[in-house]
């Protein structure tokens, strides 16, 4: 299984930062009994090694070399390896700069560094409801979906419709992370690609997907879902985490991620 995390972005809405918005602190984690602070990407790359991939592609700019340097200084149950968005041209854009790297007959995961997300095994529970899907997004109820993708499904947990970020969204439930086939994968990629590379968010690329005749799944399997990419979103997790830790505390056990 392929994780790709698509990591080039400049991440203005939380600048200035010393550092790229992907290693920004959020929360601590044990480093030989000592705390330390924790890059708001590893919760994502630890999500989905928890969910099965063996390889994890970084989708980088050229002047993120502090991601290399950050994630080679710590050992992972996943290979880590990186490819170059040369520049920014949309998610879409990203996540097929890792298509040649996608092996048949294995699935791709696909989710964003600046967001952290519970339970950590969602995404093993959304593979687990729906195996043999070939697109299954994972989804996390959210106070203000028109800030997000807002997922349309009905009770068999077919998708209907991606609202990409709209004022007027119909529901509550927000993909934080993708599943896909790698032959569902290279479809959307062809598609995209016969679109002329038009779309920038998946969202819309899945929308003309589904009107193609194809079928997407949702599993709502979420419970928490937060975007550190805003400074109200970076508090809010600070916050979170330190609740989680808290209970954990309280109840004689440990965070791990």
């Amino acid at each position: 299984m392929l994780g790709i995390i698509p990591a080039a972005g400049a991440g203005q809405r939380i600048q200035p930062l010393g550092c790229s918005k992907e290693l920004l602190p959020v929360g601590s984690r044990q480093i030989k009994g000592v705390d330390r602070p924790k890059a708001v990407a590893e919760y994502l790359v630890e999500r989905m090694i928890a969910a099965g991939a063996k390889q994890i592609c970084m989708v980088i700019s050229g002047d993120k070399g502090d991601i290399v340097r950050y994630f080679a200084e710590r050992e992972y149950a996943a290979e880590i390896f990186y490819t170059v968005q040369p520049t920014p041209a949309g998610l879409c854009d990203a996540v097929f700069r890792a298509c040649s790297f996608v092996a048949p007959h294995e699935h791709v995961l696909v989710g964003l560094p600046d967001t952290i997300w519970f339970p950590e095994n969602a995404l093993l529970a959304a593979r687990s409801k729906y195996p043999d899907a070939a697109v299954n997004l994972l989804l996390f109820p959210v106070a203000e979906p028109s800030n997000f993708d807002s997922v349309i499904h009905n009770e068999c947990g077919e998708v209907s419709e991606v609202q990409v970020k709209r004022e007027d969204a119909s529901s509550i439930w927000v993909w934080g992370a993708m599943i896909f086939t790698a032959r569902a994968f290279t479809e959307l990629h062809h598609l995209w690609e016969a679109r002329h590379r038009a779309d920038e968010y998946l969202g819309d690329l899945l929308n003309a997907y589904i009107a193609a005749g194809n079928v997407v799944h949702a599993s709502p399997a979420g419970e928490t879902y937060i975007d550190v990419g805003t400074i109200a979103g970076y508090h809010r997790a600070q916050d979170f985490l330190r609740g989680v830790q808290h209970k954990s505390a309280a109840s004689g056990l440990r965070l791990v991620g």
